[in-house]
Formats: C-alpha cells, structure tokens, sequence
C-alpha cells in the first residue's frame, strides 16, 4: 500500500488497474474453457472526421503490454489522428482483457494534454512556451503532462519531480508568495535577495503585480537589479487584469524608454489559445497551465475486430482488420487491411511489440520533431 490515493506501479503491471467486468470475464470465459484468438484496435474515431488529436501515451502503454504473448503495431508516437486505430493488438483474448482500462488511460489522457498543448503550440510556434499546470492535476501524473507537453512542441515545464522522471531540468524563478514573504512593498528586497540567494545559472525574471501597478514594479525591479534584470514577468489575476494586451503594452514602452530593450516579457496566468493569440507580438514567452492539463481525454475504446481469424464487431464499429494511411496532402485514410490503401499512401501502423518484446525505442526530442513535422502536413488547426 502506499501512502497516498494512488495505485501502485505493481498493481497496474499485474492488471489490478482494472474495471470488475473484466476480472469476470476472464474468469468466465475461463470457466468455459475458450481463449479465442482475437485482433482488437484502440480508436476513437471509426472514420476520419477532420478534427486531428495527437497520439501521445504510447510509452506507458508499451511498457503495460510487454511481457505478454501479444503482437501489437501501434502509430508512431507524436502522429496526428481524426479516425481510423492507434493501435492494433492480437494476441488470445484472456492475455491481455485485464489491460484495457490501464491502456485506454494512459493513452486517452496522454493523448487530451498532447492535443490541447498542440494547440497553444501552434497558436505561438516561435515564442518560448512552458507548462505550468502542474498544480491543477494529481501530483502522481504531473511527469505524464509535462512529457506530454514537451512532445506537443513546448519549452520546458516547471515541476521537479517531472523534472527528475523525465531527466530536464525545470524551469521558473519565484513566485507571489515569495514576494508576499518580505511583507508590503517590499518588492524590492524580495528581488534582491532572489539574485542573492539563487544560482547564477538561473535567470533573472522578477514578478512584477503582486502589490502595485504592473508598470511601477517593473521599473522598480529594473532600478533595483540593473543589468542582471533579464525578463519580468506578468501574472496579474482576471479580476484586476482588464485589458492585458494593453498593459504589456505599456510595460514594453517603459521599458524601451529606459532602454531596456534587452528585458523581456514573461506572461502567465489563465492563458489560452486566444488569449496567446492577443498577446503573440507584445510578449516574449509564456507560461500555460490550465488549458493543457484540464484538457478532455481523447475518447479511446478498445474493440474486438476479429475473432479466430473472422471479422466481427459490436454494432456501430467497423469489423475487420484495419490499416491508416497518411497522403502526400494530409490526409488521414482508413482501409481494410486486405484492402489496396490509396496510391500515394504511406501506412502508419507500425510494429511496437513482438510476442511481447518491445521493437521500439521512445525518444522525446525525436518525437516531437515528428509531431512539429506531421501537424504541418495535416494542417493541424487550420
């Protein structure tokens, strides 16, 4: 047992991360002496809709599946996606039914941070972008956002365990608290005693709204730390915000005015793809949180598509063995796997286990390179 409100790692291996029906179902179709060999594939989608996702998830759910006598072709971690399978298992049934519900989350989840990160990536493709969301999502799957947001093409992520799972250094400098700590307009000692205290590695960005005007603070924080001043950052709550445009507006023009050209704006707080739009030629970087980690989970179901070598499937989902193809233009194509795909169509479905032993290696700076890649060939957002 652990300390906290989660399940153990063991559990989840020996397929315990489980919902009942499935327990029963082996234990029925165990006491009815059948193993059928079966072909099922996670979709979310049966037929291209327009509306790309991006698969992400699929190291953790290699890591579920391997050791069992199963074969499994999966895309390509970081593709985009509107319908058709992610992933192809075969393999007797009672192998692998106990691991639907860990597969299907780890994928689903995964998959609905990667999409909402794609999106505000998109939105500000040159800009600096960092997750800061950590805080809104139980702190066991904190190293599952922020992996999935440096897949989606972000910069860099603020929580220090993610930091050690995922072996990058995380990001950030202070926050109000710190500010509040040296009591009531004391900025200027709160500033000071960061750039004494902290490594010189560490840039300097001070927080500048947490008691007066956004504007004044900065230029006091410009007076208090000279040169080492490299970025202020914004972070002004909704309820004061007003027109936030505007007032990065006003904050680069005092700071050009005093010929701080070379300070440059950090924005956070609430931040959407909207909102990155609003602000992508005034601010110099920003911080999400909210958008990425509160995104819905693709809605993933896994589905028995043949049974002893027959098509079959439950109504409304397409039998069959499948395979998906990506077009020269983008598109994303859906075909019987006995079926011609079309001619200038190259299949994405691609081995990811062999009888359990896993044929791939998971590299997130290789990964992402193909997501910047594959969102440009589908037009993703556009």
């Amino acid at each position: 047992m652990t300390d906290f409100d989660v399940v153990d790692p063991a559990d989840i291996r020996a397929g315990r991360a489980t919902d009942a029906y499935f327990d029963r179902t082996v234990e029925t179709l165990d006491h009815a002496g059948l193993n059928p060999h079966v072909v099922a594939e996670v979709t979310a989608d049966q037929f291209p809709t327009g509306e790309f996702e991006l698969l992400a998830g699929l190291q953790d759910a290699a890591r579920l599946l391997e050791g069992l006598p199963v074969d499994v072709d999966a895309l390509q971690e970081g593709t985009c996606f509107d319908g058709g399978p992610v992933m192809r298992i075969e393999g007797d049934y009672r192998d692998f039914a106990r691991y639907e519900t860990a597969l299907l989350g780890f994928l689903s989840h995964a998959s609905g941070v990667a999409t909402n990160a794609l999106h505000a990536r998109r939105t500000v493709p040159d800009t600096p972008l960092y997750s800061f969301g950590a805080r809104h999502v139980h702190p066991s799957i904190a190293p599952m956002i922020e992996r999935s947001a440096l897949l989606a093409g972000f910069d860099g992520f603020s929580h220090v365990a993610a930091g050690d799972r995922l072996d990058r250094q995380p990001s950030g400098t202070m926050p109000h608290a710190l500010i509040l700590c040296f009591g009531r307009n004391n900025q200027e000692a709160a500033w000071r005693a960061f750039d004494d205290a902290v490594d010189p590695e560490i840039p300097r960005i001070a927080l500048c709204d947490t008691f007066s005007d956004e504007k004044d603070e900065v230029l006091r924080a410009v007076d208090e730390l000279g040169d080492a001043l490299d970025s202020v950052r914004i972070d002004t709550t909704s309820s004061r915000r007003g027109d936030l445009r505007h007032i990065v507006r006003e904050v680069r023009w005092a700071l050009d005015a005093q010929g701080r050209q070379d300070v440059d704006i950090f924005v956070s707080g609430g931040l959407t793809p909207e909102s990155l739009a609003r602000l992508a030629d005034v601010a110099d970087g920003f911080g999400v949180g909210s958008y990425v980690t509160n995104a819905d989970p693709v809605d993933f179901a896994l589905d028995i598509v043949e049974l002893d070598g027959d098509a079959i499937s439950k109504r409304g989902k397409l039998g069959g063995v499948k395979e998906v193809y990506r077009t020269s233009d983008g598109g994303h194509h859906v075909a019987l796997e006995t079926s011609p795909g079309p001619t200038d169509g190259d299949p994405l479905l691609e081995p990811l286990l062999r009888d359990g032993e896993l044929t791939r290696e998971f590299d997130l700076d290789r990964a992402a390179t193909h997501v910047a890649s594959d969102a440009e060939t589908v037009g993703f957002d556009r």
